[in-house]
């Protein structure tokens, strides 16, 4: 029988914690949320990290503008790198048309990227020194460790290179002394490598791509993914259903690594504010 990851009560707890820690201070963090544009899941999105924020006693101020220039945009983020009393600054992806992602990222201060995308924080996860880890990859190991906690020798596979999710999940899976390989669109005989993972990551954002006879006996399954179907329902990246029998541990769609990403979301917030 699998044990069913379930990152939406995971995620209490770690608001629990936070909120503990918070009240205590007399000066509460605070997060900037920069949305452009009316992208319906990005206003979703940016409504659920507003109320987190709220549960946990961080302030939270939210910029919704629905159009600017990228040279406006630029200079809201040097405003708020400029101001003392914001903790964590956040850009919602994706941006609208004809901004580049990368410039505004970059404009971020490193010491204020709450998101951990900033060049010079993905430089220290390489090198292994501390700074804020991305939101997505740093839940997903939480996750892997609250069902094993020594990862050393283990063989892990993850399957997408984003900047967001891919790399950086990589280079965590790494630092535990996993064997890591790192899957994608050009990958020659996907189903192999996937036999031979004992930690699987799946964030290509395929529906139910990650199939039964894939999988070993016994592995760790993370499934980053989340898809809307034709009947509205909703599901991963991972075929669940069939998968789940195979697996030691597996995650859920939804109420598996969504819920851990707004939790870590909190929690560097709080760690940029100490610092």
């Amino acid at each position: 029988m699998y044990q069913l990851i379930n990152g939406f009560e995971f995620a209490k707890e770690e608001r629990r914690k936070l909120k503990e820690e918070i009240d205590k201070m007399e000066k509460k963090p605070v997060l900037a949320v920069i949305l452009v544009g009316e992208n319906p899941a990005s206003q979703i999105y940016v409504r659920n990290k507003e109320k987190a924020c709220e549960e946990v006693g961080i302030k939270s101020r939210v910029y919704r503008i629905k159009e600017c220039l990228q040279v406006e945009l630029l200079a809201i983020i040097d405003q708020l790198n400029k101001d003392e009393d914001v903790d964590g600054i956040l850009v919602q992806l994706p941006l609208p048309e004809g901004m580049e992602e990368q410039t505004v990222i970059q404009a971020i201060d490193p010491n204020k990227d709450v998101d951990g995308f900033h060049p010079v924080n993905l430089g220290k996860l390489m090198l292994g020194l501390e700074g804020p880890v991305a939101c997505t990859p740093k839940g997903c190991l939480k996750l892997i460790k609250s069902v094993k906690e020594n990862l050393t020798g283990l063989n892990a596979l993850v399957i997408g290179r984003s900047n967001i999710v891919g790399k950086p999940m990589a280079q965590l899976l790494l630092k535990e002394n996993c064997t890591v390989t790192i899957a994608h669109s050009k990958t020659v005989n996907l189903p192999e490598l996937c036999k031979q993972a004992d930690i699987v990551v799946a964030a290509v954002g395929k529906p139910k791509f990650v199939q039964k006879e894939w999988v070993k006996d016994g592995a760790i399954v993370i499934d980053v993914g989340i898809n809307r179907l034709e009947d509205g329902k909703l599901c991963g990246d991972v075929d669940f259903e069939n998968v789940a029998e195979k697996c030691f541990a597996i995650t859920p769609v939804p109420k598996g690594v969504g819920p851990m990403t707004i939790a870590m979301l909190l929690e560097n917030t709080l760690y940029l504010h100490k610092k």
